[in-house]
């Protein structure tokens, strides 16, 4: 039992679990805000034009109530929140596009030599100054 909470804590606690948590929360606040856009503002705006908003638009067949106007209220909501949503990804593309940018524009540092680079300039530095020296005996 012991090992299973454990394999739980190592579940929950994951990064991407907890973004997913913070995004549903999120996510249903955000969804208050439209809906609530929706009912005081965009509602009593197109209401004008059909007294009493999308919500008062039904009919009846045979004995079922179709309230049309609420589907046509969500549908409104949907495409509000999908707009805002698109939007808000253009940004985050944009900004992360603008520090990939700047990333890029730095410039790059001359990599490191290898070790057998350091050897090689040292014996090429040892067989300069062994010429110069038989050079100089030469002479």
């Amino acid at each position: 039992m012991k090992k299973l909470l454990e394999e739980f804590k190592v579940f929950i606690m994951r990064g991407n679990i907890m973004d997913m948590a913070i995004g549903v929360i999120i996510g249903g606040a955000f969804s208050n805000l439209v809906t609530s856009l929706l009912d005081n503002i965009v509602s009593p705006i197109l209401g004008f034009f059909n007294y009493g908003g999308f919500n008062g638009l039904s009919f009846t067949l045979w004995r079922a109530e179709l309230r049309y106007g609420a589907f046509l209220n969500d549908v409104v909501n949907f495409i509000i929140m999908a707009a805002v949503v698109f939007v808000m990804m253009k940004i985050v593309t944009m900004l992360m596009n603008a520090v990939h940018r700047k990333e890029a524009e730095k410039p790059a540092e001359p990599p490191k030599p290898t070790q057998e680079e350091i050897l090689l300039t040292e014996i090429r530095d040892l067989l300069k100054a062994q010429a110069v020296n038989e050079s100089e005996k030469a002479e």
